[in-house]
C-alpha cells in the first residue's frame, strides 16, 4: 500500500523528490502517512478534498483485496 500511495502522490506534485510516505501499524489497522512540499498540498488535497478522497478510495479498494484495514493521512 505504501508504494501505491507514493506512486499516486509523485504523479500529482511538482516536487516528487519531497514526497515522503511512511507506514505504521495501529492495532490491526495500517496507517499510511503522506507528506508533501507545502506548495504541493493543494494538488494532493484537490478542490473540496476530492483528490484526497480518491486516493483514500483507491487504497481502501486495494486493501480489501488483501483483506486488510488501511487508512491514509495527509500531513504538511
Amino acid at each position: 500500500m505504501k508504494e501505491l500511495v507514493e506512486i499516486i502522490a509523485k504523479s500529482l506534485v511538482d516536487h516528487p523528490e519531497q514526497v515522503l510516505v511512511s507506514e505504521e501499524l495501529n492495532g490491526d489497522e495500517q496507517v499510511i502517512t503522506l507528506k508533501v512540499a507545502p506548495e504541493d498540498m493543494g494538488k494532493v488535497i484537490g478542490k473540496q478534498g476530492r483528490i484526497a478522497k480518491a486516493i483514500r478510495t483507491v487504497v481502501k479498494a486495494a486493501a480489501i483485496k488483501q483483506d486488510a484495514k488501511v487508512s491514509v493521512e495527509i500531513m504538511q
